[in-house]
């Protein structure tokens, strides 16, 4: 994922025509879009590079997208995925079957793709509120993505890009503990050449500006051998 935040949608499509559609369309609207043309590509792709969002495919090669999902959705590293499929299939009992298996959204083909677009939205602000705009609420702290402000307890956080980003990806799931290994690939991209120490030394600088010189408790918390998580204590 790229250090902007900017939302990374994998599209798994063995259709080029459709592939080139989708991804025009998407980059148009500022994602970041990764592609696949078969099955096992897709989950080759997903282990490089998890994405924000998948949109799947049905029928492709080698894997099928139902298998890829319900792998996909199997695992605890790549279940909270957002998964879009796209389908020639309309009976009532191929949507069950993809639904039951996982995916969290469903289209027949052809479809709008205004409506495609809107129900990605939907998904992403669901699973990933930084990514499009949304306001970030935990406790005492509230981000407004938009505008780039961290408010705690009335007064404004001055944070540099990489601790804002560091705080995004903590505010959105609070609680759970996100390793050092996943805070790279989200605030640094998996490219970057920064190490877990590099992780610890802006944690350590967004700690001591969320305790606005001491006066407030820290959320962050460290799980020994684990990484990091935000904590809200009233």
């Amino acid at each position: 994922m790229a250090s902007t935040l900017k939302p990374a949608v994998l599209v798994v499509e063995d259709e080029m025509s459709q592939m080139e559609l989708l991804a025009y369309n998407l980059e148009k609207e500022g994602y970041a879009v990764l592609r696949a043309r078969d099955g096992e590509e897709a989950l080759l792709r997903v282990e490089e590079s998890p994405p924000d969002l998948i949109v799947l495919d049905w029928m492709l090669p080698s894997v099928s997208g139902i298998e890829v999902c319900r792998q996909l959705k199997s695992r605890n590293d790549t279940r909270q995925i957002p998964i879009i499929m796209l389908t020639a299939r309309g009976e009532e009992h191929d949507r069950v079957r993809g639904l039951d298996i996982g995916a969290d959204d469903y289209l027949t083909k052809p479809y709008s793709l205004k409506e495609f677009m809107a129900r990605l939205r939907a998904l992403l602000r669901r699973a990933r509120p930084a990514t499009i705009g949304e306001t970030l609420s935990c406790g005492d702290i509230t981000i407004d993505t938009e505008r780039h402000r961290v408010i705690r307890a009335g007064e404004a956080v001055h944070l540099g890009p990489t601790e804002y980003r560091l705080l995004c990806v903590l505010m959105e799931r609070p609680g759970r503990v996100w390793s050092r290994d996943q805070l790279l690939d989200l605030v640094w991209g998996r490219d970057s050449e920064v190490d877990h120490r590099t992780v610890d030394v802006h944690i350590g600088r967004l700690r001591k500006a969320l305790a606005l010189e001491a006066a407030r408790a820290n959320p962050i918390r460290t799980v020994r051998g684990a990484g990091y998580s935000l904590d809200y204590e009233a």
